[in-house]
């Protein structure tokens, strides 16, 4: 039974590699989620992981791969000895490969869903979901203010903070409410897992939470225990 959750967002720059030692502004958010990360590492070595990616419904395990698409060749995996090396390995995969290096887990076992899964079908698969320590990888909207990914969009501010809300009450059916058609319109490529994470069984309380769109683009962090 999942007993530890932690939620972070998946941006390549999390990676220092990946943008260099010129760029401060990301530590903050780098360090918020190797936080989350460790709390989990110290729930369990072994995780099951949830997010959103095209390809899904798909499983994820005992693989590896390269940031090389996003500009340097930093090498992760999902377990410590990977059996297999998949070139183009979705960008939640390899951030919660790397998440899994820096704090020593053992193994993520990654579940990726489709963008367009409905919030029952969510809800659903998260109920079936099984381990002790669950990683669930997604951004928030990429509509906020100046730097926003394309135009700017006065909802994505409400929108996020109804995802930050939920996440600071440890609220399943905040999750669950959320609009699927809304965060599509949004960029809010998040949605999915985290009404994935509203189907997982268990009476919950949030040990901390936080919520930063430094780059016009929603990134919330939050660990709950059962």
């Amino acid at each position: 039974m999942i007993s530890r959750v932690a939620v972070v967002p998946h941006p390549p720059l999390l990676v220092p590699e990946l943008v260099g030692a010129d760029a401060p502004e990301t530590a903050p958010v780098r360090s918020a989620c190797l936080a989350a990360a460790r709390e989990l590492a110290a729930c369990a070595p072994d995780w099951t992981a949830v997010a959103v990616d095209p390809s899904g419904p798909r499983t994820l395990a005992d693989v590896g791969g390269s940031f090389r698409g996003f500009g340097v060749d930093v090498r992760v995996s999902l377990s410590a000895e990977p059996s297999s090396v998949e070139p183009a390995l979705p960008l939640p995969a390899l951030v919660a490969g790397w998440l899994r290096e820096q704090v020593g887990a053992r193994s993520v076992r990654l579940h990726l869903v489709p963008p367009d899964m409905s919030p029952d079908d969510c809800v659903a698969f998260g109920s079936q979901l099984g381990g002790r320590a669950l990683l669930v990888l997604g951004d928030g909207s990429h509509r906020h203010g100046e730097q926003a990914v394309g135009r700017a969009d006065d909802r994505a501010g409400s929108f996020d903070e109804d995802v930050r809300a939920a996440l600071a009450a440890a609220d399943p059916g905040g999750l669950r409410a959320l609009d699927p058609a809304l965060a599509d319109e949004l960029g809010a490529h998040g949605r999915a897992a985290w009404q994935v994470l509203a189907g997982v069984p268990g009476a919950w309380r949030t040990a901390h939470s936080e919520f930063t769109a430094p780059f016009g683009v929603g990134y919330h962090v939050a660990v709950w225990e059962a």
